[in-house]
């Protein structure tokens, strides 16, 4: 079997400057234990991409390119978010800026719970589910990026709960554990969660 060209190069960039997304991929590329160095682009001083797709996969892909780009080395980017079929799949490839400012968590979990009002009714759950494309280009024009998706279905509470994670992860019900995805350890999530799963996705890309 013979590696991914991608490895040949000892290094990948992994475009993004979110601090959660980061220490998640981190513990990730840890357990993977591959013989490459993964940078984070900021230690490059790479600026986020303008993410003007109209899907994740699209996002994903111009992340990645961005950042192939600018350092000339592989790049994988990541892009996620929560989709609420009842808000029509919102708040979708708008998670990270949903109230308005990029990043902020607690706005956005308060925009989420505040939209949601007109459909709580007694007894009923509401679904959503967390979504995650991950785009590996072994350089900026490359015209086969690889894609890894990961789904992780479960519900949105009526109220935050839990302290640990990121983003709308207090939000996130997993009724068969009884917990939010902010009450699981870094470890518990990576298992089972939407980035988790891409990443095994990834993992065993790598054995073909």
């Amino acid at each position: 079997m013979s590696a991914p060209t991608w490895l040949e190069h000892g290094s990948l960039v992994l475009a993004s400057n979110n601090k959660g997304k980061l220490a998640e991929f981190e513990k990730l590329f840890q357990q993977l234990d591959l013989p490459v160095q993964v940078i984070p682009q900021g230690q490059l001083q790479i600026e986020d991409a303008i993410e003007d797709g109209l899907s994740f996969v699209e996002n994903a892909i111009i992340k990645a390119r961005h950042a192939a780009r600018i350092s000339g080395k592989p790049a994988m980017a990541d892009d996620s978010g929560i989709c609420v079929p009842v808000l029509g799949g919102a708040p979708g490839i708008y998670s990270a800026r949903y109230a308005g400012d990029h990043g902020n968590d607690q706005a956005n979990n308060e925009k989420l719970l505040a939209d949601l009002i007109p459909f709580r009714k007694d007894g009923e759950t509401i679904e959503g589910m967390f979504v995650c494309v991950l785009a590996l280009v072994t350089h900026a024009d490359d015209p086969l990026p690889q894609i890894f998706q990961g789904v992780w279905k479960g519900q949105i509470l009526e109220e935050i709960r839990g302290a640990n994670g990121f983003g709308y992860d207090p939000l996130f019900w997993l009724p068969e554990l009884g917990k939010s995805s902010a009450e699981l350890s870094k470890e518990e999530k990576n298992l089972i969660s939407h980035r988790g799963q891409a990443m095994q996705l990834f993992r065993q890309s790598l054995a073909k």
